[in-house]
């Protein structure tokens, strides 16, 4: 939990109140690899920090599986559709990897905005942040080359070729598998 409170300590001031609150109600997990955080049709009720392992988004057209997004240690993870309008999800969440996991649920998250102010600020932080990455992943896809997208996303997530599948990566960028596979038989 240590690193998760000074990743939040980082962002803004955090009272003794607020330090112990979040002691209290943020709760430890450890899954394994492919365990389901979520599945469509489900409401989100919690958000996740990642202290290890890895977790990738995704949802399913047509019986194809297509990743929306990678997250590793040290982020946070949320089906943000879901959790924040309190609907059921259209994505599920995956673990590519063991993990182990800080939660702290939707009740618990909107009683700290009202009991701590200076979660608020925080809390804005860290949506800033991930709406700034979704917008950048929203960006790349549509404005470079296959080989660029893969340069980006290795410039941001070097160890990413060992930790996940390929098509997973591949599905991630937009590209097949077999694209993937050319572009690092070019590269490697």
């Amino acid at each position: 939990m240590e690193q998760l409170l000074t990743l939040i300590r980082s962002l803004g001031f955090v009272s003794e109140e607020l330090d112990a609150f979040l002691r209290h109600n943020i709760k430890s997990i450890k899954l394994p690899k492919k365990h389901l955080l979520l599945t469509a049709g489900q409401v989100a009720s919690k958000m996740y920090f990642v202290e290890s392992g890895l977790l990738r988004g995704f949802y399913l057209n047509d019986g194809k599986d297509i990743t929306t997004w990678i997250m590793p240690e040290n982020e946070f993870v949320i089906s943000i559709l879901s959790f924040y309008t309190r609907q059921p999800s259209y994505e599920y969440i995956e673990l590519c990897e063991d993990a182990c996991l800080w939660s702290l649920s939707y009740e618990k998250l909107q009683q700290a905005y009202q009991l701590f102010p200076e979660f608020n600020f925080i809390g804005r932080l860290l949506t800033e942040r991930y709406y700034v990455l979704s917008e950048y992943r929203s960006y790349y896809l549509r404005m470079h080359t296959a080989d660029e997208r893969l340069q980006l996303l290795l410039r941001d997530f070097p160890t990413i070729l060992a930790r996940v599948k390929h098509k997973h990566i591949a599905s991630l960028l937009g590209i097949s598998p077999e694209t993937l596979s050319r572009i690092l038989a070019k590269k490697w």
